[in-house]
């Protein structure tokens, strides 16, 4: 029978910068110094121009961009530089500490519902700053994999690494581009084909003014966001889960959750198979036209509705009876999630672009994935539900 044909376009255009912490765990993301001012005196970024020299002429992304990392035995008390970590109140500051205590309640949660595997971390530094810790939970008794990384970053961005981190801007920039980033990114893939996958990430970006151009304003931004990708679909599981996030973002404004919502649903398409990744939730990128402060916030909402959002399914479907089949169609799932990770995702692309630890860019990468020719679902079957509501995105509170 024939997939669900699409009730719905997607603009080419509709995909917005993201940079999931795994492309912080090593050199990632965003931006530099000291936090700028109010948001809404900021000039919008623009697409930086070509490179004159071919590609293969240049250096190599990695040699310019960001610092090789040490692995550490001990974590430090910050990986702020001296010049960042003296000041407690800072957004710098406040959001290191943010998302070190969302790795921990995150990864403490997952460890308790699995109850038999254990997180392995890694830490690291860098020369001139920055480092980072990644979590990941390994052939658990629930989960199949689970990651949980954070990552500081101080670096310069290339025009190419610039372009992949910024969706959309007004103003040229067109040299190398001092950056500041910190976030937390995470990719959770259970075991049981009816407990969903679970993708969040948050994060705060600085860019420096460029080289060649000296007394530039300094740009700032946060992004992030939370979405669900189950393979089989419980419209209660997926009601509470949205709900959540609506409840979240309500509590800062109540245009958030739907223009969000509808941005989650654009940017984690995979356009050559004309259908999304999973059934959303909230995404946003390019954050600054709100007060600093509220969006620091409103970004520790996200991260602390994390638990409350996912555990509760994962409690309630890790143990459901599967057979061959179903597995199957998680795996074939999955292999989606592997094809927009590896060609759309620009966390990953800018991680790869910039040098970033491939441990830490590929940690979303499931175990274990799928690929069938021409794999197409009985009409009217769960799996074809599934389908339909990935190619044709509901309004599910």
């Amino acid at each position: 029978m024939p997939p669900p044909t699409a009730a719905l376009s997607v603009p080419s255009s509709s995909s917005p910068s993201l940079f999931p912490l795994s492309s912080f765990s090593s050199s990632n993301n965003p931006h530099v110094s000291s936090f700028c001012p109010a948001p809404t005196t900021l000039p919008k970024f623009s697409s930086l121009s070509k490179p004159k020299t071919p590609l293969r002429n240049l250096t190599p992304l990695s040699a310019v961009s960001i610092e090789k990392e040490t692995l550490i035995s001990e974590r430090p008390h910050t990986f702020l530089r001296d010049a960042d970590g003296g000041d407690d109140g800072s957004v710098r500051s406040r959001f290191q500490r943010m998302i070190l205590e969302a790795q921990e309640s995150v990864c403490s949660a997952l460890e308790a519902v699995d109850g038999a595997g254990k997180f392995k971390e890694d830490a690291w530094t860098r020369p001139g700053g920055g480092g980072g810790i990644s979590r990941v939970l390994q052939d658990g008794a629930v989960f199949e994999k689970a990651g949980v990384n954070i990552s500081i970053v101080y670096g310069v961005m290339p025009p190419e690494a610039y372009r992949a981190a910024k969706a959309a801007a007004d103003d040229q920039k067109p040299g190398p581009i001092p950056f500041f980033a910190a976030g937390i990114s995470s990719v959770l893939h259970p075991k049981n084909p009816f407990a969903p996958t679970l993708h969040f990430n948050y994060r705060y970006f600085e860019t420096d003014a460029p080289k060649d151009a000296p007394g530039a304003p300094r740009q700032w931004w946060f992004g992030g966001g939370t979405d669900l990708t189950p393979a089989y679909i419980f419209e209660e599981d997926v009601k509470h889960f949205h709900s959540i996030q609506k409840k979240a973002c309500d509590k800062f404004d109540p245009s958030f959750y739907p223009r969000f919502k509808k941005w989650c649903d654009d940017y984690f398409y995979i356009k050559h198979r004309g259908e999304r990744r999973g059934l959303g939730g909230i995404f946003f990128d390019d954050l600054n036209d709100y007060d600093q402060e509220m969006l620091l916030s409103f970004a520790t909402e996200c991260a602390n509705s994390v638990v409350p959002a996912y555990i509760p399914i994962i409690e309630k479907r890790k143990d459901t009876p599967f057979n061959e089949s179903q597995k199957a169609w998680q795996q074939l799932r999955r292999g989606r999630y592997v094809e927009f990770n590896l060609v759309y995702d620009r966390g990953t692309t800018f991680g790869l672009k910039t040098g970033g630890r491939i441990e830490s860019i590929l940690v979303s990468l499931p175990l274990s994935a799928r690929w069938e020719y021409d794999h197409k679902p009985e009409e009217g079957s769960e799996e074809w539900k599934l389908l339909d509501a990935c190619i044709n995105p509901k309004e599910w509170i």
